[in-house]
């Protein structure tokens, strides 16, 4: 090879290296022993000895096949990890229940100390805003007499507002925990049902 020639496949070979490192590159040599770069094998060189240029490193093309392979062996690998721990709820699921009945009493339990609190924060909710009430009665009483309402009167009144409102908080969010128990156990009495091969609930 020429110096010239030389040089000349020295700069393709640096502009090749400049690419973006996602592109697929080929460098294959022709019938006349010149090498030549592009993202596409002309039809005739298809046959030949082709590199792929993957990062600025020549690889060939069944190593690219390799990666692929890689790729999909990995989806496939997450793929069956999923289907491993279905299989595995679906034994826990059978070895921990024999009948729906104890599906039942299992949720029943389960939502006692819920609902042990649900009505719990019901209880302090009324107490509390009953002392809400009286407060501001006593505050609207002061005003239509023309007294001056007193700083610690405010207080109270800003004070128990807070307490009602956290109060509720709590039990919405008991609520939504009660709910969220009843929804897991529907599940898994209708998935029961389809492992014991049940004809499914009437709705």
């Amino acid at each position: 090879m020429s110096k010239t020639e030389f040089l000349a496949a020295a700069a393709a070979f640096c502009v090749v290296l400049s690419f973006n490192a996602e592109a697929k590159l080929y460098k294959w040599v022709d019938e006349s022993g010149v090498t030549h770069y592009g993202e596409t094998i002309p039809p005739e060189y298809a046959n030949r000895d082709t590199k792929l240029l993957k990062n600025g490193r020549v690889i060939d093309r069944k190593e690219s096949f390799d990666d692929d392979k890689q790729k999909s062996a990995k989806k496939e690998t997450a793929e069956e990890k999923a289907a491993m721990e279905a299989r595995r709820r679906d034994e826990a699921l059978l070895n921990s229940f024999t009948t729906e009945k104890e599906i039942d009493l299992s949720r029943d339990r389960s939502l006692m100390q819920i609902e042990a609190r649900i009505n719990s924060f019901n209880t302090m909710i009324k107490s509390a805003q009953t002392t809400l009430d009286d407060l501001h009665k006593e505050s609207e009483t002061r005003t239509k007499k023309g007294l001056k309402i007193p700083e610690s009167l405010t207080e109270d009144i800003a004070e128990a507002e807070a307490r009602v409102t956290k109060l509720q908080k709590d039990l919405e969010m008991n609520q939504k925990e009660s709910d969220a128990v009843k929804a897991r156990y529907d599940a898994e009495k209708k998935r029961f049902r389809e492992l014991k091969g049940y004809a499914p609930a009437a709705n």
